[in-house]
C-alpha cells in the first residue's frame, strides 16, 4: 500500500528534477562563494544546559492542513529567538507543508539564530540549494534514503559546511544511522506512513544510543512536563512546530518550553 511518505517522496524527486531543469547544480555551485558563512547547530545546542529548542516555521502540513492562518516566517522567528529558542527550523516543502525555501532566506539574514532547512532532501542539489539559500543544517530522514544515500548525503552535507540532524522513525534503521557517528540523531515520534504520534518513541529507541551523540525528540511535544518528562531520559534538544505555530500567543508558548535542565 503506497503510504503519505511514498507519495512525498514521489513527488519530490519530480520537483528535484524541475528545479535543476530551471537552475542547473553549476550555476549554484557557483553562488556559493557568496554564500553567508554557517553559524553551528551543533554547536549552539552542545552549548545549552538546558534542553535545547528547536523552533519550527510551518505553516501547514499533510495530516492538520493549514495550521497558522496570521503566517509571517520572519516575525515567527524572530519571536521564537527572542523567547529563547536556540535553533529553529524552517519548512521549505511547497507541496505538502506550504513551505517555501525563500521563507529560510528571508529569515536568514533578519535573524541571528542557526537555522535548519527541513524538507525531504533526496538529492545532493538540494545541499547545494540549501547553502546557497543561507541554511546552517539539513534533515536527513532515514525512511527516505537507502543504503547509499544516507551516508553519501550526510558526507556531502558536512563537506559543504551544513550541520545534519539525522532523523529516523524506525528501530530498524539505529544502526546505520549511528554507523555515521553523528553528533545531533533525531528521532520522530511521529511516523510518516500514518502520522500517528507516540511521544515515548523517542526514550525507547534512543536508549542505546552513545553520550558522543544528542539525542532529539521531535513531533508530538505540547507542554513543559512532556519536555521534562523526554529530559528524564536523556534527550538533549526537542524540535517543535505545530503545537507553537497553533497557540495564541507564541512567544508564551516558547518560554514554556524552555529552560528545562538536561539530565
Amino acid at each position: 500500500m503506497t503510504t503519505i511518505l511514498d507519495t512525498i517522496v514521489e513527488k519530490k524527486r519530480e520537483e528535484i528534477a524541475a528545479r535543476r531543469s530551471e537552475c542547473p547544480a553549476s550555476e549554484l555551485e557557483a553562488r556559493l562563494v557568496d554564500a553567508p558563512p554557517a553559524r553551528g547547530f551543533v554547536d549552539a545546542i552542545r552549548a545549552t544546559a538546558d534542553v535545547a529548542l528547536i523552533a519550527e516555521i510551518k505553516k501547514a502540513s499533510p495530516s492538520a492542513g493549514v495550521i497558522r492562518e496570521d503566517f509571517d516566517a520572519v516575525q515567527l522567528a524572530r519571536t521564537y529567538h527572542q523567547a529563547g529558542a536556540t535553533c529553529l527550523s524552517c519548512l521549505t516543502d511547497e507541496l505538502f507543508f506550504q513551505g517555501r525555501l525563500e521563507y529560510l532566506s528571508a529569515i536568514r539574514e533578519q535573524v541571528d539564530c542557526p537555522v535548519l532547512r527541513k524538507d525531504f532532501v533526496l538529492d545532493q542539489y538540494q545541499l547545494l540549494e540549501s547553502r546557497v539559500a543561507g541554511a546552517d543544517a539539513v534533515l536527513l530522514i532515514a525512511e527516505c534514503l537507502d543504503e547509499r544515500e544516507l551516508p553519501d548525503l550526510y558526507r556531502a552535507a558536512t563537506q559543504m559546511g551544513l550541520d545534519v540532524l539525522l532523523e529516523i522513525y524506525e528501530p530498524s534503521n539505529l544502526e546505520r544511522a549511528l554507523d555515521l557517528e553523528p553528533p545531533l540523531l533525531g528521532v520522530n515520534n511521529r511516523d510518516l506512513r500514518t502520522f500517528d504520534t507516540d511521544l515515548g518513541h523517542t526514550l525507547r529507541v534512543g536508549a542505546t544510543v552513545p553520550g558522543t551523540t544528542m539525542l532529539v525528540a521531535e513531533s508530538g511535544i505540547a507542554t513543559r512536563e512532556d519536555v521534562e518528562y523526554l529530559a528524564g531520559g536523556g534527550v538533549a534538544a526537542i524540535l517543535v512546530g505545530e503545537t507553537l505555530m497553533r497557540a495564541g500567543s507564541v512567544a508564551e508558548k516558547t518560554s514554556e518550553l524552555v529552560g528545562v535542565p538536561r539530565r
